[in-house]
């Protein structure tokens, strides 16, 4: 069963609901929770990023809880992140950051519960590029996260469409693009 990160973030941790993202206007397609709107997606997009690399990917499989996850996601870029979704929400910027911590704590749980018990980096880099797409509907521009994350391609609003063709177009790109892990590099030598 495929599990909506977002939306199973937003449900566990009682946020109301986070509206996907209109690729013509770039605006929350219903009315919004300006925090959960911005938070639960960025958290997850820079979870994302993260766990491309072998490293990061390891670290959520044995870390439980952990009050720094967002300095990990964003590292040099943690406080400006903070600030901007603190601009966007109205926010004060330590309780952002504190339910930022919350909802990355949330997700690598949900991670975990949804991953087999012997699972390793290539199954969450698997989980994540699974789920990359319905992060990215959710993924308020404004944010500018792929300039955030260095990953422009986070931020094009082709992320935002749906249907057959855009479907099979971000099938293929995700095709080029599957994680792979450093032991499969060492491998292929």
């Amino acid at each position: 069963m495929s599990v909506n990160l977002v939306e199973t973030i937003q449900k566990k941790l009682g946020y109301p609901e986070i509206q996907k993202i209109d690729p013509n206007t770039q605006q929350p397609a219903g009315p919004e929770d300006k925090f959960s709107q911005a938070a639960v997606p960025a958290v997850l997009t820079g979870l994302y990023s993260y766990v491309q690399k072998d490293e990061g990917a390891e670290k959520i499989l044995q870390v439980a809880n952990s009050t720094m996850w967002v300095n990990k996601f964003f590292e040099a870029d943690k406080n400006e992140v903070a600030q901007t979704i603190s601009d966007y929400s109205n926010k004060p910027l330590d309780q952002v950051e504190t339910e930022m911590n919350a909802i990355a704590n949330e997700a690598i749980k949900t991670v975990k519960e949804n991953l087999s018990a012997d699972a390793g980096i290539k199954e969450v880099k698997d989980f994540f590029s699974d789920r990359r797409k319905d992060i990215l509907l959710y993924l308020v521009p404004a944010l500018n996260m792929g300039r955030l994350l260095h990953d422009e391609t986070l931020d094009d609003n082709t992320n935002k469409m749906e249907g057959p063709v855009s479907s099979l177009m971000q099938n293929i790109g995700s095709a080029f693009s599957n994680p792979v892990t450093g032991e499969e590099i060492n491998t292929a030598k």
